[in-house]
C-alpha cells in the first residue's frame, strides 16, 4: 500500500475492500427499496395515514412535556415560561400523599394483571374443548358482549347492585345476618370491585386474541397427539399452551408495561371520600392537580414520572421474556 509521508493512504488508491463492500450492499438495500415502493405505492400510500396521525397527535404533543420543567404560565406559553428544573419533581416526591399514591397504582394495577391475565387463557382453552358448537359460540358471545358496555353504564350498574339500600347484594348479606353493607364505602372492597367488573367486562374480549392463536395450531400436531393416546388434558398442555405462550407473553409484557398506567375513567367514578385511601391513584391525582388546581407544570412532572416508570417495567419484562421464552415485543 503506498502512503504518503503523514501515515496515511494516498487519496488517489482504491478504497478498502471492505468499504466497497458496504457500499455496495447500501446501494443494492437503496434499489430495492425503491422498487418495492414503485410495486406497492398503494400500501405506503395507505400507511401514511396512521403514520400522519401519530405523528401529529402523539409524537409532536410529546415536546410539550418540558412544561414539567417550567413554572408554565399560560399566557408566556410553552417555550416563553421560565425554566424551574426538577423543582416539580422534587415537590412530588416530598408530599406525604406520594407514597400512598404510588402503593395504590402499584397494588391495583398489579391485582388486575394477575387475575386478569390467566382467566381469558382458561376461558380460550375450555371453549376450544368444547364440542358442541353452538354452546362455545353462545358462551363466547355472551362473556364478550360486556366488552361493548360503557365504563359510566358499567359502574351505574354496580353502583344499583351494591346500593346497601336497594341493591340485591345488600339484600343477600341481610338474609345471611350479616347486615346492610356499604361495599363501596370501605375501602378494603374497593380493589375486588374494581378488578371484578373489570375482569367481567374484558374477559371475553381477552378470550378472543388467544382463540384465534389456537385457531393457528398446526392441526398435524393435534393428529400426532391422538395418534401417541395423548388425553385431551395432555393435549391442552403440550400442544395448546405452547402454541400461545408467544402471544400471551406479548400480552403479558404489554399489560406489565402499563401497570403504573391503570385506567382513570372506572377508579374515578368509584371514588368517593371515604375509600380515597386505597382509590386514590397516580391518574386520578394527576387529573385533580392539573385540572381541578390548574398546577398543569406539577400534572406534566406526575405523568412523565409515571411514563418513565412504565418504560423501565417494559423493557424489563420484555428482557426477562427474551432470556426465558424467547419471545418479546422485538
Amino acid at each position: 500500500m503506498v502512503q504518503t509521508l503523514t501515515g496515511l493512504p494516498d487519496s488517489d488508491e482504491a478504497p478498502p475492500p471492505a468499504r466497497t463492500a458496504q457500499k455496495d450492499r447500501g446501494s443494492k438495500r437503496w434499489r430495492t427499496a425503491k422498487r418495492s415502493f414503485r410495486q406497492h405505492w398503494q400500501l405506503y400510500l395507505l400507511i401514511l395515514v396512521p403514520l400522519t396521525y401519530f405523528a401529529i397527535f402523539k409524537y409532536i404533543p410529546m415536546a410539550n412535556a418540558v412544561i414539567a420543567f417550567k413554572d408554565y404560565n399560560p399566557i408566556a406559553g410553552v417555550w416563553g415560561s421560565e425554566w424551574v428544573g426538577f423543582e416539580h419533581f422534587e415537590r412530588f416526591f416530598s408530599n406525604p400523599m406520594f407514597g400512598t399514591i404510588v402503593k395504590n397504582t402499584f397494588i391495583l394495577s398489579t391485582y388486575v394483571v394477575i387475575v386478569s391475565f390467566p382467566l381469558p387463557i382458561i376461558l380460550a382453552l375450555a371453549l376450544n374443548e368444547v364440542r358442541v358448537r353452538f354452546f362455545a359460540k353462545t358462551v363466547q358471545m355472551i362473556t364478550y358482549a360486556p366488552y361493548f358496555i360503557s365504563t359510566v353504564v358499567v359502574v351505574s350498574m354496580t353502583i344499583l347492585l351494591l346500593s346497601p339500600r336497594l341493591g340485591p347484594v345488600s339484600g343477600i348479606t341481610s338474609f345471611f345476618g350479616m347486615g346492610s353493607i356499604d361495599f363501596l364505602s370501605e375501602p378494603d372492597f374497593f380493589r375486588h370491585i374494581y378488578v371484578a367488573t373489570d375482569v367481567w367486562q374484558s374477559v371475553g374480549y381477552s378470550a378472543v386474541i388467544y382463540t384465534a392463536a389456537l385457531a393457528g395450531i398446526d392441526i398435524s400436531l393435534y393428529e400426532a397427539a391422538r395418534i401417541d393416546g395423548a388425553s385431551r388434558w395432555q393435549k391442552i398442555r403440550h400442544v395448546d399452551i405452547p402454541g400461545i405462550l408467544p402471544t400471551a407473553m406479548i400480552i403479558l409484557i404489554l399489560g406489565v408495561g402499563n401497570v403504573m398506567a391503570i385506567g382513570f375513567e372506572k377508579v374515578y367514578l368509584f371514588q368517593n371520600s371515604l375509600n380515597l385511601s386505597q382509590s386514590e391513584i397516580i391518574a386520578t391525582y394527576t387529573y385533580k392537580v392539573g385540572l381541578l388546581n390548574a398546577d398543569f407544570s406539577q400534572a406534566a412532572a406526575i405523568g412523565l414520572f409515571n411514563a418513565v416508570i412504565n418504560l423501565v417495567l417494559l423493557l424489563s419484562v420484555n428482557y426477562f421474556s427474551k432470556r426465558v421464552t424467547g419471545s418479546g415485543l422485538w
